[in-house]
């Protein structure tokens, strides 16, 4: 039911959760897991929006990519940057405003080439930027091949059989489609989660 008086901070309130439910569910979430559901919402769209614009961005590479991607994913509330720094330039960073305690994810984007390219990226994400503090990490996979349901399935195979990175036990199904989730160890004796995304960009 609407609020009938519009000089409320609830009128406004609803408006948002009328027009654009998904930052609502963002700015209000109340664990880190509402966050993370709120979240990938939000990433769905952007995977999209570069799905469907793949023959206009064939020309980027991974910094191109992911800049697309963090123009998407910048809205009031979410602050998401390129290029930070936490032990060196991280690709993403992704922090919810005005929240506490504080909500920070961290992100790295590869074009897809092999699952040993791939466990680079998780070990740049693992060891090195990753402090113990953040909630759950990204790895954003560009993949230009054909067959990206073979391409995954092959990439959690590996990923399975080597569990590198101290991976606790075999990746998990994600929300997302051509996407999985992944638990590692972290120096910090705290365990850090990992979505794996896919998007779908080759071009005959």
């Amino acid at each position: 039911m609407m609020i009938a008086d519009k000089d409320t901070l609830a009128y406004y309130g609803e408006l948002i959760r009328r027009k654009a439910p998904e930052y609502f569910d963002l700015l209000t979430a109340g664990t880190n897991e509402e966050f993370e559901e709120a979240f990938a919402a939000l990433l769905q769209d952007a995977v999209a929006h570069l799905e469907k614009n793949k023959s206009n961005f064939d020309s980027l590479g991974e910094v191109g990519l992911t800049a697309v991607v963090v123009a998407f994913l910048n809205i009031p509330g979410l602050k998401v940057t390129q290029e930070e720094h936490s032990n060196g330039h991280v690709d993403i960073t992704i922090q919810a405003e005005h929240c506490f305690p504080a909500r920070r994810k961290l992100g790295e984007a590869k074009i897809y080439a092999s699952p040993s390219y791939h466990e680079k990226g998780l070990k740049q994400l693992i060891d090195r930027y990753s402090t113990g503090r953040e909630i759950r990490g990204l790895l954003l996979n560009y993949v230009r091949k054909s067959d990206i349901t073979q391409v995954i399935t092959n990439l959690r195979k590996s990923l399975d059989t080597t569990l590198p990175l101290k991976q606790k036990g075999p990746t998990q199904d994600h929300k997302l489609k051509w996407s999985f989730s992944s638990i590692h160890g972290h120096s910090s004796g705290q365990d850090l989660g990992v979505d794996h995304v896919g998007f779908n960009l080759y071009l005959k």
